[in-house]
């Protein structure tokens, strides 16, 4: 008979065994990819081949045909300042559009909800192709409003080729698909605040801007570190906005992130130890801050 300490153990059998399946062997899996040479002639023959550490320094001295600085000034930058302008938005935004559901009637508080439920309803494939229509260089939307307001010629400018402007539009499609889970998510918490806390220091003659910061922000502080450290998560992985835009997809290496890169470099040019190596690099990154999210999550239940 098993114990009560192994009991659950056997439970949960079962499902961490399809979890061992599904999640632990492909990280295994690419992994040991990572450490080897397993290109087109390596898949056909069926014989990678071991080359240690190589891959990693590809990554680090720069790979063929790209720049010895290429991971510095390119992948990390596209990566790591993309996502933290993409979470500083997103969390403002949302903060923003959260408080004015808070001092709305039920009316337009429901329709306000539903409109940003929309946003985030929609795929990000689809979302995709609609900013790319926006700033389309010949027809787009936005070609026609900037003609018309006299700021560019009639000759139109292409935003996708410039590195700057290519995640310009990238960041308003992620923001744009993000903010509203944040503002619903923070707007459920300050729901919780209690109101006699605010009309104690409206008493007391703080402003409305004294009041959230004052009030407001310390009770959600558990809900703001928990959408930070979740849109980090996900703005960190950022792939389709990125891949599916024009140059995204392989064209344009000036616009490739950590994502993308491991993407390219795998199934469009056939170097799969290199691209497993940079997915490795990103599963490292985007471990450490699940574990900041982790703890800050452990940290805000002891003190509960």
């Amino acid at each position: 008979m098993p114990t009560s300490k192994s009991r659950p153990w056997l439970l949960l059998a079962g499902p961490l065994i399809v979890i061992a399946g599904l999640l632990l062997y492909p990280i295994v899996r690419v992994t040991v990819l990572s450490f080897q040479r397993y290109n087109l002639r390596e898949v056909i023959s069926g014989h990678p081949v071991g080359i240690g550490f190589d891959n990693y320094k590809q990554i680090f001295t720069g790979a063929p045909g790209l720049p010895a600085s290429y991971l510095w000034k390119t992948i990390l930058p596209n990566t790591v300042v993309f996502a933290a302008l993409a979470v500083i938005c997103t969390i403002v935004l949302g903060t923003l559009v959260a408080l004015l559901l808070l001092n709305v009637g039920t009316k337009v508080r429901a329709l306000i909800i539903g409109s940003v439920l929309i946003a985030w309803a929609i795929p990000a494939v689809s979302d995709t192709y609609v900013w790319t229509w926006i700033f389309a260089p010949d027809d787009g939307v936005a070609k026609s409003v900037l003609e018309w307001l006299g700021l560019i010629g009639p000759e139109g400018h292409n935003w996708f080729t410039d590195r700057w402007s290519f995640y310009a539009i990238v960041l308003l499609n992620v923001v744009h698909h993000s903010f509203p889970f944040v503002a619903v998510t923070l707007f459920a918490g300050m729901l919780t605040v209690p109101t006699e806390l605010h009309e104690a220091a409206k008493i007391d003659g703080a402003s409305a801007w004294r009041r959230f910061w004052s009030v407001t922000v310390p009770l959600l502080r558990p809900v703001f570190a928990v959408v930070t450290i979740l849109s980090t998560i996900w703005d960190f992985k950022v792939f389709t906005q990125i891949y599916l835009m024009p140059g995204g997809d392989g064209s344009n290496p000036k616009v490739f992130n950590l994502g993308v890169w491991s993407y390219v470099s795998s199934i469009n040019q056939t170097k799969y130890g290199l691209g497993s190596a940079i997915a490795v690099l990103l599963t490292l990154v985007l471990l450490v801050i699940t574990l900041i999210y982790l703890r800050v999550m452990f940290r805000e239940e002891e003190t509960a």
